[in-house]
C-alpha cells in the first residue's frame, strides 16, 4: 500500500481499490471524531425532539441528519469501496462505547449498517467516480431512506399508519439530503481548503483548480 499512490479516481481513470496507510487512518480518524459527535447529538436529542415544534410525531426524523454524516463524509475524502459504509458503522459503534454509551445501546450499529450501506450504494452506481454535492446529496438522501425503513420495525413506529410512516420517511430524507448530503460536502470543501486533505482527491482538485489569473490555487 504504496502512500505515493493517487486516494481517488480521476475521470477517465481505472478504479483503484487497494488502501493505502493514510486511507486506515483516515476513516479511522473521522469514525472516532464522529462517533463523539452522534453521542453528543443523542444528549441533545431527546429534549430538542420533545420541543412543540416536533409536536407531529414523524417530524423528529428532521433531527436524523447529522447521525447520515460519516458515510458520506468518508466516502468524499477516501473514494474507494467500503469507505463510506466503515466510516459509518465504526462512527456508530465508537458511540456506544464512549463512557455512558446512548439509549439506544447497540440498535446503534444496526442503525450504522442501514446509514452506511445507503451511502455506499450511491457511490457504487456511480462507480466511484462522481462526487460533487449532487452526488453527496444523493447519498445522504438515501442513508436516509434506508434508516426510516429500518426505524419502521422499531417499537415506536408499529401503530403508525402509512401517514405517519411516508411523512417519516420524507423528512429523514430531507435530513439526509441538507445535513447529512450538503452539509458533508461543505464540510470536506473546508477540510481541503484548509490543506488537510492534500492525499485525497478534495484536496488535490482545490490544489489543480485555477484562480482568476490562471494560477492554481495552491
Amino acid at each position: 500500500m504504496s502512500s505515493a499512490h493517487p486516494s481517488g479516481p480521476r475521470s477517465g481513470s481505472r478504479l483503484d481499490v487497494r488502501y493505502r496507510t493514510v486511507d486506515l487512518v483516515t476513516i479511522t480518524t473521522l469514525a472516532v471524531a464522529f462517533g463523539v459527535i452522534f453521542w453528543g447529538w443523542g444528549k441533545l436529542y431527546e429534549p430538542i425532539s420533545a420541543l412543540a415544534l416536533f409536536s407531529y410525531p414523524p417530524s423528529f426524523a428532521l433531527l436524523t441528519g447529522p447521525w447520515l454524516m460519516a458515510g458520506v463524509v468518508g466516502g468524499l475524502i477516501v473514494r474507494k469501496p467500503g469507505a463510506a459504509f466503515a466510516t459509518e458503522l465504526l462512527a456508530a459503534a465508537v458511540s456506544a462505547l464512549v463512557p455512558g454509551g446512548t439509549q439506544w445501546g447497540l440498535d446503534v450499529l444496526a442503525s450504522g449498517t442501514f446509514q452506511g450501506l445507503g451511502a455506499e450504494l450511491v457511490l457504487l452506481v456511480l462507480l466511484y467516480r462522481r462526487f460533487g454535492v449532487v452526488v453527496a446529496a444523493a447519498a445522504g438522501s438515501f442513508a436516509g431512506v434506508l434508516e426510516a425503513l429500518y426505524e419502521w420495525t422499531r417499537p415506536f413506529a408499529a401503530e403508525w399508519g402509512w401517514e405517519y410512516r411516508l411523512a417519516h420517511l420524507s423528512f429523514t430524507t430531507l435530513s439526509g439530503l441538507v445535513v447529512a448530503g450538503v452539509g458533508g460536502w461543505l464540510l470536506v470543501r473546508a477540510l481541503a481548503s484548509a490543506g488537510v486533505l492534500d492525499a485525497f482527491g478534495p484536496g488535490r482538485e482545490l490544489a489543480d483548480r485555477p484562480d482568476r489569473d490562471g494560477v492554481a490555487v495552491r
